[in-house]
C-alpha cells in the first residue's frame, strides 16, 4: 500500500511539473510554465564547481521521473518535503494529502501489529 502511494504521487508530481514531462524535455527553460517544485539543481551554479557543473542553469539539467520518485519517497518517509520544496498551492495540497496518507497508512500497519500481539 505505502509503494502504491509513492509510486502514483511520483507519477503525479511527474505529469503535473511545469506542464509535464513531454513539455519539460521539448520546450526551452525560458518557455515552461513556472515550477511546482524547487530542485536542489536549481540553485546550484554558484556552489563548488562540482557541484555547479550539475545544475540546471549550466547543464541545462531537467527533472526526470526518478527525480519525482524520489520526491515522492522521501516526503511519504519523512511525512513533509526534504530537499526539493513545493512551490505552487497544487503541489504543497499534493503533497500534504500524501504525507497524511503515508502516516494513516503506518499508523493501520502499526495498530494492525500490536492487535496481532495481544
Amino acid at each position: 500500500m505505502w509503494l502504491t502511494n509513492v509510486i502514483a504521487f511520483g507519477l503525479t508530481y511527474w505529469e503535473l511539473d511545469r506542464g509535464g514531462p513531454v513539455k519539460r524535455t521539448q520546450a526551452s527553460r525560458a518557455d515552461l510554465p513556472l515550477a511546482d517544485f524547487r530542485f536542489s539543481q536549481d540553485e546550484n551554479d554558484d556552489a563548488v564547481e562540482e557541484v555547479a557543473e550539475g545544475s540546471s542553469v549550466k547543464s541545462d539539467w531537467v527533472p526526470t521521473l526518478v527525480d519525482y520518485l524520489y520526491v515522492s519517497v522521501t516526503n511519504s518517509t519523512a511525512f513533509s518535503p526534504t530537499d526539493t520544496m513545493p512551490l505552487s498551492s497544487r503541489a504543497k495540497v499534493l503533497m500534504a494529502v500524501q504525507s497524511v496518507a503515508a502516516l494513516l497508512t503506518s499508523l493501520l500497519v502499526i495498530a494492525r501489529a500490536v492487535s496481532v500481539l495481544k
